[in-house]
């Protein structure tokens, strides 16, 4: 699938959901959007990194896409993917620690080297101490979700929540993200 800059007309948008949308469903299962998404090295998009973005559109909550849904989300990827290309200042089709922590700067986050080596850790699906684009995806879904949970619980937004166990379990568990 390659992307545009701006969004696309109906019948465009119309032509690929129907590309994608391989069982004529009228909706596209998360396998379909992954096996139609490149991350930019030919494989399909991690498989996570689809199933946050189907819940995020998914406004009928049956694990699909409908079409009215499809434009929202093929401008998301295209706003992801045009953030990532300029983080990916030496054009390597990964983000590394040093980019990463530029693109999080940039979102208004500060954060530790130390954070910063743990998400290349913790996103870096094949070790090699970068992150692909669905992962970066991923990376910044999960870390925005989070930060606005923590954000409910920081009233007075010093950085510094007090809960309990179960508050924390509930806080992460009742997240799309888990």
């Amino acid at each position: 699938m390659s992307y545009s800059s701006s969004m696309p007309n109906q019948q465009f948008l119309w032509d690929v959901f129907q590309r994608v949308d391989k069982d004529r469903s009228g909706h596209i299962s998360a396998d379909e959007l992954q096996q139609a998404l490149s991350n930019g090295t030919w494989s399909p998009f991690n498989p996570e990194t689809v199933r946050l973005m189907i819940g995020m559109f998914d406004r009928e909550n049956r694990g699909t896409v409908s079409f009215q849904d499809f434009g929202a989300l093929w401008k998301y990827v295209t706003d992801w993917q045009n953030c990532f290309r300029s983080f990916d200042t030496d054009n390597s089709g990964n983000i590394d620690q040093n980019e990463l922590k530029t693109a999080l700067t940039s979102f208004g986050y500060r954060l530790s080297d130390n954070l910063i080596h743990l998400l290349i850790r913790k996103f870096d699906r094949h070790g090699n101490g970068t992150i692909l684009f669905d992962d970066f995806i991923q990376c910044c879904i999960i870390l925005y979700t989070l930060t606005n949970s923590f954000r409910q619980y920081d009233t007075d937004q010093d950085g510094v929540i007090t809960i309990h166990y179960e508050q924390f379990l509930s806080m992460v568990f009742s997240l799309k993200i888990v």
